[in-house]
C-alpha cells in the first residue's frame, strides 16, 4: 500500500511522541546521551515534517485535530517535569515575589546577605544571583501577574504553555485569513523547542513571541492602533523585536506609534528611578554575557562590547529596511529574518532565543532558520561538560556547526533556485 502525505505525516507525529517522550523522562539529565539522542530524532522527524508540510498544499482536517492534540500531550509530558535548579524561571519567581513584597528588582540583589530571608526553596538556586533583573518591564509585570495568583515555577510554566496555546489559535486565524494550508499550524506546534524550553524549562520568550504574532495579524486585519500596542508590548517584553520597526513604517499611523509609545512608557513608571529608566543588569549583559563565539567574540576583538551589540541591532535592522523596501505586502518571513540576523550577531544566543521566530517559518525562505532551530540542539552538549568541569572552547564549535547548517541550507536553496527557472507567483500571506 503506498503511503500518502496523511500517512507519513501521523507517523512522524508518532516518532515525535516516543522521542519527546523519552526525553521528557531525562529531562533532568540535559546534555546527556539518554535526553540528546531522542531529542535530535525529534528534530530530524520535525523537519520531515515540515518536508511534507512544504509538498503538499492541503490536508484533511483530520490531520491537523489529531496532529494538535499530540502535541498538547507531549507538551503535558514536560510540563509535570521540573525545571532546571538554575534555569531562568527561578529568576522570574524571584522578580515576581520581590515586586509583590514592595522591592525593586532593578536596584536589589538577590545574593545581598540581607535579602535572604526574601528567598523561597525555588529561588535560592536562581543563576547570576549576583546581579539585579536585566527584564523589560513588560516581562517583570508579568512574572508579577503570575504570581500572585500562585507563586511556583509550575504557575509561570503553565502560563507559558496558554501562551503557547494561544499562538496556534492566532495562526490558524491568520492561515485561514490568507488561504494557506491550516496545517501549517503544525511547523509551529510540533517544534521541539516548544516542548524543552517553554513546557519544561518555561522561558519568557515565548509570551513575547504570541504579542509579535498578534501584531502581524492586526496587521492583516488592519487594525493598526492594535498591531502597534501589540508590537510595543512585544518589546516590552525582551529588546529583540525592535528591529523589525523599519517593517511598521507606512502600515501603521503616526499616532499608532505615539500610543504604543504611551503604552510601553506606562509599563516602566512602577520602576522609575529618579526619573530614569531602569536597565538592570541589561550592561552587565552585554559586556560579559558570552554564548557565540564565532561572530560576536571575532568582532569583540576589534571593537568594545556595546559597539559590537550595537552592531548586532543595526543588522538586523538593515534586514528590516531591505525587505520593507523590496515588497509593499509583509510576510511572515519577513518577521523571522531580521530577527535571526541580529541573533547571528548577538553576544548570546541562547536556544529559547529562537522561539521568536518559530510563528514565522512557513516559506521556503526560511528553512534556513528553521533547521537552524534545531541545529541548535548541540548547545546542551556544551551545558553539559561544563557541569561536569569541563569548560571547554566548545560554544565557539557548537555556534560554528549552528551557522554552517544554516549556511548549508541557504546554499541549497539558492542551487535550486538557480537550477529552475522563476515562476512569478502571489503572495498568500501578506498584507498591505
Amino acid at each position: 500500500m503506498k503511503l500518502t502525505p496523511s500517512h507519513r505525516v501521523y507517523g512522524l507525529g508518532a516518532v515525535l511522541l516516543i522521542s519527546l517522550f523519552i526525553c521528557s523522562c531525562n529531562f533532568s539529565k540535559v546534555g546527556d546521551p539518554s535526553f540528546l539522542v531522542p531529542l535530535a530524532i525529534a528534530s530530524i522527524a520535525y523537519l520531515l515534517a515540515a518536508r511534507e508540510f512544504f509538498s503538499t498544499p492541503r490536508f484533511p482536517r483530520h490531520v491537523i485535530v489529531i496532529g494538535l492534540l499530540l502535541a498538547a500531550l507531549w507538551h503535558l509530558l514536560f510540563l509535570r517535569m521540573p525545571s532546571g535548579p538554575d534555569d531562568d524561571i527561578h529568576r522570574y519567581v524571584w522578580d515576581g515575589r520581590v515586586q509583590r513584597l514592595g522591592y525593586d528588582p532593578y536596584r536589589i540583589v538577590p545574593s545581598d546577605p540581607a535579602l535572604s530571608g526574601l528567598h523561597t526553596a525555588e529561588t535560592r538556586t536562581l543563576n547570576h544571583p549576583d546581579v539585579p533583573s536585566p527584564y523589560p518591564a513588560g516581562a517583570e509585570l508579568f512574572f508579577r501577574a503570575v504570581t500572585t495568583i500562585h507563586e511556583s515555577t509550575f504557575a509561570l510554566k503553565v502560563a507559558f504553555v496558554l501562551c503557547d496555546f494561544a499562538i496556534v489559535l492566532v495562526l490558524l486565524d491568520l492561515l485561514r485569513r490568507s488561504r494557506q494550508g491550516m496545517h501549517w499550524v503544525l511547523a509551529f506546534a510540533w517544534h521541539p523547542l516548544l516542548a524543552t524550553e517553554v513546557a519544561g524549562s518555561g522561558h519568557i520568550d515565548i509570551v513575547g513571541a504570541l504579542l509579535l504574532l498578534v501584531s502581524l495579524a492586526a496587521l492583516a486585519r488592519r487594525w493598526r492602533a492594535v498591531s502597534a500596542v501589540a508590537f510595543g508590548l512585544a518589546i516590552s517584553v525582551k529588546s529583540l523585536p525592535i528591529v523589525l520597526l523599519p517593517l511598521y513604517w507606512k502600515r501603521v499611523r503616526i499616532r499608532d506609534g505615539i500610543l504604543a509609545a504611551i503604552v510601553v512608557g506606562v509599563l516602566y513608571v512602577p520602576f522609575l528611578n529618579h526619573e530614569r529608566i531602569p536597565l538592570g543588569s541589561l550592561g552587565t549583559y552585554v559586556q560579559s554575557f558570552r554564548f557565540n563565539d564565532p561572530v560576536f567574540a571575532t568582532l569583540e576583538r576589534v571593537a568594545a562590547p556595546q559597539l559590537v551589540a550595537a552592531l548586532a541591532v543595526i543588522v538586523g535592522f538593515l534586514i528590516a529596511i531591505w525587505l520593507r523596501s523590496r515588497s509593499p505586502v509583509v510576510s511572515a518571513d519577513a518577521f523571522a529574518w531580521p530577527m535571526a540576523g541580529s541573533l547571528l550577531c548577538a553576544p548570546v544566543v541562547y536556544p529559547w532565543y529562537l522561539l521568536w521566530t518559530l510563528p514565522f517559518l512557513r516559506s521556503r525562505s526560511t528553512i534556513p532558520i528553521m533547521i537552524w532551530t534545531v541545529s541548535i540542539i548541540p548547545t546542551y552538549v556544551v551545558w553539559h561538560l561544563r557541569a561536569l568541569g569541563l569548560p571547554w572552547l566548545l560554544p565557539g564549535w557548537v555556534t560554528l556547526l549552528e551557522y554552517g547548517s544554516v549556511a548549508m541550507a541557504g546554499a541549497i536553496i539558492l542551487l535550486r533556485r538557480l537550477a529552475r527557472p522563476a515562476v512569478p507567483r502571489c503572495s498568500t500571506d501578506g498584507v498591505e
